[in-house]
């Protein structure tokens, strides 16, 4: 199936953070502009996730390891690590989730 993330909605799923979402039966492709400043609050999931950033700066702790992710940066969250954020500046951040988000769903 040929998607352009143009054609998706673009949904606030907490303050700042706009996603477009791709779903398959195993996989969630969520694509993110995050605005300078907004917080992902410290949270886990079962999901296993990749964080890809294209732009800006993104600071996270992942199982409270500090670190500043910038572009082209790579992390790999295992299942039920506790997380969270804070973008530094603007950021476009591709998280890749398997199992699928049932929760970004339309």
């Amino acid at each position: 199936m040929k998607l352009n993330l143009k054609d998706i909605p673009e949904v606030e799923y907490i303050p700042g953070f706009f996603g477009r979402m791709i779903h398959t039966e195993t996989t969630t492709l969520a694509y993110w502009n995050i605005n300078k400043g907004a917080q992902l609050p410290e949270h886990h999931h079962v999901h296993e996730q990749i964080v890809n950033v294209f732009e800006g700066e993104l600071q996270m702790v992942i199982g409270g390891e500090e670190m500043i992710l910038g572009p082209g940066d790579t992390f790999s969250i295992p299942s039920n690590v506790p997380h969270s954020g804070v973008a530094l500046t603007k950021c476009r951040v591709l998280d890749v989730f398997t199992p699928a988000r049932e929760d970004y769903k339309a």
